[in-house]
């Protein structure tokens, strides 16, 4: 749309220039207004239609309005700007109805949105996020928990027998067992810093690579009614399961009651968001001051200079 506007004010303004210089030749007092569909002259010395000039002008009103009805760019204030790659690009949407309606554009950090795909940081953070919460309740009885062989069941020596001191030994079956599990046990561990870090990077920029992931001006809806978020997501290709990210935890009311009845429809605050939640959901709902949070704070942990080694900190 853009190039096509580019191109038709070229022309018209080319046109433009040729004719009203013909024009001056013709006549000094000719008066033009600009309407597209019918062209006034103010009576003068020489004074007549142009139908060359009524088109060129007329395509330059169709061209000017066009333009000005485009959305608008959101610029932002972007710490760590990339050094050899660009922004990427993505529309703003509307929840006020339910056709996609662009608000606007809004830029993203490629280092946040379009990293590298690293597969292996992903089952790494799914894997800790799954193991770390795990908690071991098994736990067997030693031989001497077992109820029971506390007398010996036969003397040591005469019978020809094999020497016990106890029915209730490993040996025996309904005896006691060794090395077993001794619950409960926890499975908590921490992944690496940079690891926890990059999943997250990586989680966006896959949901951005696919389309499934938005970014919309607010969780504002008109409707309490879960069936309009099923529709509004139906319409616009979301999936069965969505997550909705805003700034803050105080979440909009509409929204709040309409999720609340659909079980994969969820609402999380930003410092909440993490790799598992963004893979178990088809798409990601993400609010401006959501995308301007998170930029914030994983630029913030990318540049870091305490966990680095002394000689890879940046000299001040």
């Amino acid at each position: 749309m853009a190039l096509a506007a580019r191109n038709l004010l070229k022309q018209t303004f080319c046109s433009t220039r040729y004719n009203l210089n013909r024009s001056r030749i013709l006549t000094n007092s000719t008066v033009t207004t600009q309407t597209p569909e019918k062209h006034v002259t103010s009576p003068g010395d020489g004074s007549q239609l142009n139908p060359a000039l009524n088109v060129a002008e007329s395509g330059l009103v169709r061209a000017q309005s066009s333009i000005a009805t485009m959305p608008i760019m959101l610029s932002r204030e972007i710490q760590y700007p990339p050094l050899s790659r660009s922004a990427k690009v993505a529309w703003i949407e509307s929840l006020a109805e339910i056709e996609a309606k662009n608000q606007g554009m809004i830029d993203l950090h490629p280092d946040i949105f379009a990293t590298h795909p690293r597969l292996d940081i992903l089952a790494n953070n799914v894997y800790w996020q799954q193991t770390y919460r795990r908690i071991s309740f098994a736990k067997t009885k030693t031989r001497a928990e077992v109820r029971g062989g506390g007398k010996k069941p036969w003397v040591q020596k005469g019978l020809g027998k094999a020497r016990h001191g106890s029915i209730r030994s490993p040996l025996w079956i309904g005896g006691g067992v060794t090395h077993g599990p001794r619950g409960p046990k926890s499975y908590f561990y921490m992944e690496e810093f940079y690891k926890r870090v990059l999943g997250l990077r990586v989680a966006l920029s896959v949901k951005f690579a696919q389309d499934d992931l938005h970014i919309v001006d607010s969780l504002e809806i008109p409707s309490e009614e879960p069936e309009y978020l099923e529709a509004l997501a139906q319409k616009r290709f979301w999936g069965v399961s969505v997550l909705f990210i805003d700034n803050t935890d105080l979440m909009p009311r509409n929204i709040s009651i309409a999720s609340s009845g659909l079980k994969s429809f969820n609402l999380m605050p930003v410092y909440g968001l993490n790799v598992y939640s963004m893979l178990k959901h088809e798409t990601l709902v993400l609010t401006v001051a959501a995308v301007n949070k998170l930029e914030e704070r994983l630029l913030f942990h990318m540049h870091r200079q305490e966990f680095r080694s002394p000689k890879y900190k940046l000299q001040s």
